[in-house]
């Protein structure tokens, strides 16, 4: 039998839009593991101008036997560029005992070592290396699956979507090349440093590491304010309550969204009245056994001395609502011991509704303080101190900006501010003269980064306005009025004293343009965008239809300013007490119902139903405080389909033997759609004529009148026209 190889040399080449990308995984050719001796999953050291280490996975068949695949991350550790030689071998599995990291300041802040070490679970590291925070999903040990994702939710709710190109730098390690990150490697941040160039590591701090400041959390001095009192009460003036026969209880759970900077102001606060600071992370307890859970939280809590602040952050996974264990027996234990000893308890949470509300009982989390979603002023303000050390250039509208971004939190404005200072060194990298950020540099990060409240939605937007809608002049008033003015001018209708309305049920004829108007209202980047086909929320399961539309509200409050748009809105809410499923849709309309306009406010949320049958929507969806305004969307008379061709043909090269004016009036009966296929189909025509035609003329839209035919029903038609009619009456 042949004996494996001690190593191989192969070519390096890039593999940038790789699933496993910036994972610290190479991908190698079966019989390269054959000739190396290796197995997929095994660690192997990789050695061009500087050394370092990997995880093999199995490249494809189509791959070459002489190609290395690996990622930019990868090849900048190794010091070499695609088409590099790179010298290949097994590397013996050592577990790392201690690993060191240095990252930006703002990862530093907010990424606690427990949750870091998740994130760098089954990598393989070498000092030196520049290592990203994804987690290496792609040939995970059976027992740590759970894990991987716990990190992967945790690090989004902590910093963003900005999470995935983050990158870390490996300080120390113990051994020091090929380490293998487990569970019982012991990894903390080396303070002040910052990510630096693979083979270099800094021989000293460059700074001290910094507590986060008030000043640097905009929009959140009210609730530290809060807090502050609360625990310098607590903490230093123990006299004044005893003199006043009386006591406080210093439990206090800090509620908001995700990346809000719920824990750095309970740090900045926890330096502010001279207390230690010890931080537990739940997912991490909630992933161990019961008893090492219970032991680890147990052996946290008993190092807390006064003045001390034991933070528990997500702490719906430690104490879910729906089945709290013995863990969170624990957990209650733990607090009740310490707020009797001066010190203090403060939790964290994205979710409060999925907390335990036993937690919230006298003598445990007695206060509640909510660190809300930054309107447009607040994120104005927080963009001017995240880019205060940022030179902008003179075009730069930072008021723009936070104008475009509703949704974002603090952490989502860190990697919009981060993306688009990449962006400005990618532009000027052989500039000789001082970098400057522009405009364009802002409205491209704007197209990539979304707000961390968004992150399961994949709804890609057009880039239209209401301008770019043919006619319909008098339908696109009353939207602006009852969807726009509500989401962009909130104060205007609070100085009024009067509620915006919530919702508008759009219903016509198919084709006349109910959708496309949705997303010209979505595409001018007013607000977030949920959109919702017609029975995409059923389900069959008892109960998980109105989880979905909770679940729907939920984000989309979170997310606000939002636009719930549902489509084909008769399936989702018909007439009740005539389905024949059960029940399930009359539940759908209840939990609809509710969430419209029920007792829990649905602040800076406007819904858009749409519908070709208005009538088999359920009567109690269209009252006032829920779809209040019904707008018709008639079929375009000849001047509408005028405005509509034009609409259309914006872009289309036409002949000058083309009149659009005679054109519409011949196209009676068409829909909007029909002229757009209209226009298409001649474009097509001009294509099959000649694949080197430059314009459209006369003769192609001709031919295209013979392909296209009126798809409107006039019986239909006839009929929603007197509908409307009827109900302006009313």
């Amino acid at each position: 039998m042949t004996e494996p190889a001690r190593s191989l040399t192969l070519t390096a080449n890039l593999r940038p839009a790789a699933l496993d990308a910036r994972r610290g995984v190479v991908r190698l050719h079966s019989e390269v593991f054959t000739a190396l001796g290796l197995r997929p999953g095994d660690p192997v050291t990789l050695t061009g101008r500087r050394t370092t280490a990997g995880i093999a996975a199995l490249a494809e068949s189509s791959a070459s036997r002489a190609l290395l695949y690996a990622d930019d991350l990868t090849l900048g550790n190794l010091g070499t560029r695609d088409g590099g030689q790179v010298t290949v071998g097994p590397a013996p599995a050592k577990a790392a005992r201690t690993v060191t990291l240095a990252g930006p300041a703002e990862i530093q802040a907010v990424v606690s070592p427990e949750m870091l070490r998740l994130a760098l679970l089954g990598k393989v590291v070498t000092v030196g290396d520049n290592v990203s925070l994804l987690p290496q999903d792609v040939a995970p040990a059976n027992n740590v699956r759970g894990l991987l994702e716990t990190a992967r939710r945790s690090l989004s709710n902590t910093i963003g979507y900005g999470f995935t190109s983050a990158l870390v730098t490996v300080t120390a390690a113990e051994p020091d090349s090929a380490a293998l990150v487990t569970m019982d490697t012991v990894v903390a941040w080396r303070d002040g440093q910052a990510t630096h160039e693979p083979g270099t590591v800094p021989s000293a701090p460059q700074a001290e590491a910094a507590t986060p400041s008030l000043e640097g959390l905009p929009g959140l001095r009210n609730q530290a304010h809060e807090l502050t009192e609360l625990l310098d009460l607590g903490f230093h003036h123990g006299e004044v309550l005893s003199k006043l026969g009386t006591t406080v209880s210093l439990g206090v759970l800090v509620t908001g969204p995700a990346g809000s900077g719920k824990s750095a102001m309970v740090k900045a606060v926890t330096g502010i009245v001279g207390a230690d600071l010890t931080i537990l992370w739940a997912p991490e307890l909630a992933a161990m056994t019961n008893n090492d859970a219970a032991t680890r939280l147990r052996s946290a809590a008993g190092k807390v001395k006064s003045p001390g602040v034991l933070m528990v952050t997500d702490v719906e996974a430690l104490a879910p609502r729906n089945s709290p264990g013995p863990l969170a027996t624990v957990f209650r234990q733990v607090i009740s011991g310490l707020l009797g000893h001066g010190v203090a308890v403060v939790c964290t949470t994205s979710h409060p509704e999925a907390v335990d509300p036993t937690l919230r009982s006298p003598g445990l989390l007695e206060h509640e303080i909510g660190v809300p979603l930054p309107d447009a002023a607040m994120r104005r303000e927080q963009l001017a101190v995240l880019a205060r050390g940022m030179p902008l250039a003179e075009d730069v509208r930072l008021d723009d900006v936070a104008g475009r971004t509703p949704g974002f939190v603090a952490a989502d404005l860190s990697v919009l501010i981060r993306e688009a200072g990449v962006r400005a060194a990618l532009r000027q990298r052989s500039t000789t003269g001082s970098p400057q950020v522009s405009m364009d540099d802002f409205e491209g990060a704007l197209e990539v980064v979304r707000p961390t409240s968004m992150s399961e939605s994949s709804l890609d937007l057009e880039t239209l306005t209401l301008d770019d809608v043919g006619d319909m002049a008098e339908v696109k008033e009353v939207l602006t009025e009852s969807v726009l003015w509500p989401l962009s001018y909130p104060d205007a209708f609070a100085r009024l004293g009067v509620q915006p309305p919530r919702g508008v049920l759009l219903y016509g004829p198919p084709g006349c343009g109910k959708t496309f108007l949705v997303k010209a209202i979505a595409g001018t980047g007013k607000a977030n965008v949920l959109s919702v086909k017609g029975a995409e929320l059923l389900s069959k399961w008892v109960g998980e239809s109105e989880r979905a539309v909770r679940e729907l509200f939920r984000r989309a409050r979170e997310a606000a300013p939002t636009l719930i748009f549902l489509d084909e809105v008769d399936a989702l809410a018909p007439v009740r007490g005539q389905a024949s499923d059960g029940g399930t849709t009359d539940r759908v309309v209840a939990a609809l119902l509710t969430e419209l306009d029920g007792v829990e406010a649905l602040r800076n949320v406007v819904v858009i139903g749409a519908t070709n049958r208005p009538d088999l929507v359920d009567p109690a969806m269209l009252r006032p405080g829920r779809l209040e305004r019904l707008v018709y969307v008639p079929p375009p008379d000849a001047d509408a389909r005028a405005d509509i061709l034009r609409a259309t043909v914006k872009n289309v090269p036409l002949a000058a033997d083309v009149d659009l004016p005679r054109l519409a009036t011949e196209l009676e009966g068409f829909s909007a759609a029909d002229c757009a296929a209209l226009v298409r189909e001649a474009a097509l025509a001009a294509m099959r004529e000649s694949l080197e035609a430059s314009t459209v003329t006369a003769a192609h839209v001709a031919a295209a009148r013979k392909r296209v035919r009126p798809s409107l029903d006039p019986g239909q038609v006839a009929w929603l026209a007197g509908y409307a009619a009827s109900h302006e009456a009313r």
